[in-house]
């Protein structure tokens, strides 16, 4: 059994975090506790912020040497990160605090694998988590009161935290068996027939990982392909570009496919859902977009269609990712539509849009044998379509 890792600010947040160290190892897990305040040595612990600081990327010994709170916390966050990846004990890792520790912790968590229990009770927790989170498997707890003394909510607040880290520290996941390779693939509501029909093709031989393509979602399969989890990719759903190049909610950033690159794994891909960008609920919608084709999805979320300058830009921008991998490409245009809501008769269909797509992803890919793109004359929804992306992912993976 590894051990479970309190960290924290000790020389503010002692009785809290030493509370928390307490019921973890009466649950049965051995603690290491690590400080990371900003005075040197303030703390009596298992690992003092002395030694932590020296894992800063700089080599710089910062503390005490800065009156800037928020660099302070910054440089903490960077030893940190860099001091929990020296470490081959760690079973699980919980903080707790304000926004300053939860920004501190929460970096130094995300630079663990997918799969380290982590734990992060919160007064920031209720809110918008997604700079904290990201996509990684950090479970935010709110702390309800502030972190600040032991009183009759945080008891039981940060007593249920401390259990549940203890919980995943001390009791292994059961075996699954024999592992068969993992399969990512990316969804959106308007590719479900397409990917389900891959899933279900493939299941037999591949363990499928279907990743919803909002943006964190992007992310989160690349991080599991940078980090050696997954080793096959069926990359249908790339809309989360539209979001990138045209402002929506759902970016993956700049490094979306870039997994892809680093990593050179062979490389299925499409253009589903580039017919959309995606907004909240329509009076989000910015000014500029007011008088474009939206689709009202719901209460929350409304689509806007891409325009065919639009697509020709982000068929430019995909072209020029499938030039940059090294491993095998196979990519595939589906000329009667990229997702349910541009098949024919519906609000979406633009045949000249898809068009512009496509066109400039064949203008900018320099094609050979192992990088080609494809048009098939299908809707990316259509059974065809999908058997050929299943012989396209055969014939690189043989």
């Amino acid at each position: 059994m590894k051990n479970a890792y309190v960290v924290g600010t000790f020389d503010t947040k002692n009785e809290e975090l030493s509370y928390v160290a307490d019921l973890i190892r009466a649950a049965g897990a051995v603690v290491v506790t690590v400080d990371v305040s900003a005075k040197p040595d303030s703390a009596t612990v298992d690992v003092s912020n002395t030694e932590v600081a020296a894992f800063h990327p700089s080599g710089k010994k910062f503390l005490g040497e800065t009156e800037d709170r928020g660099k302070a916390v910054t440089m903490m966050s960077e030893a940190l990160g860099e001091f929990l990846l020296s470490r081959d004990d760690i079973g699980g890792i919980i903080g707790l605090g304000g926004s300053g520790n939860t920004a501190l912790v929460t970096a130094a968590m995300r630079r663990l694998p997918v799969g380290v229990p982590k734990v992060m009770v919160s007064t920031v927790a209720s809110g918008d988590v997604e700079p904290y989170v990201g996509p990684n498997d950090i479970a935010m707890m709110y702390s309800v009161t502030d972190v600040a003394g032991i009183n009759r909510i945080s008891r039981v607040v940060l007593g249920n935290a401390a259990h549940a880290i203890a919980g995943m520290v001390v009791n292994a996941i059961p075996a699954a068996g024999a592992e068969k390779p993992t399969l990512g693939m990316t969804m959106f509501g308007v590719t479900t027939p397409c990917v389900t029909a891959l899933r279900k093709a493939l299941e037999g031989e591949f363990d499928p990982l279907i990743f919803h393509a909002t943006g964190t979602g992007g992310r989160s399969m690349e991080k599991l392909i940078d980090s050696g989890m997954i080793s096959h990719v069926i990359d249908v759903t790339t809309t989360e570009v539209c979001d990138l190049l045209m402002g929506g909610v759902m970016s993956a950033g700049e490094d979306r496919m870039g997994a892809i690159i680093r990593r050179k794994i062979p490389y299925v891909g499409s253009v589903g859902a580039l017919d959309m960008v995606n907004f909240a609920a329509v009076e989000t919608v910015p000014e500029k977009y007011k008088a474009r084709n939206l689709y009202i999805h719901n209460a929350n979320v409304t689509l806007m269609r891409t325009t065919a300058a639009e697509n020709s830009a982000m068929g430019h921008w995909i072209g020029e990712k499938l030039n940059l991998m090294t491993g095998p490409v196979r990519f595939l245009l589906p000329e009667k539509g990229v997702s349910l809501i541009d098949a024919e008769g519906q609000p979406f269909y633009d045949p000249a849009a898809d068009e512009a797509l496509f066109s400039a992803i064949e203008e900018t890919v320099i094609q050979n044998e192992q990088r080609k793109v494809t048009r098939l004359p299908y809707n990316i929804n259509d059974p065809e379509f999908v058997d050929a992306l299943v012989s396209a992912f055969r014939e690189i993976h043989q």
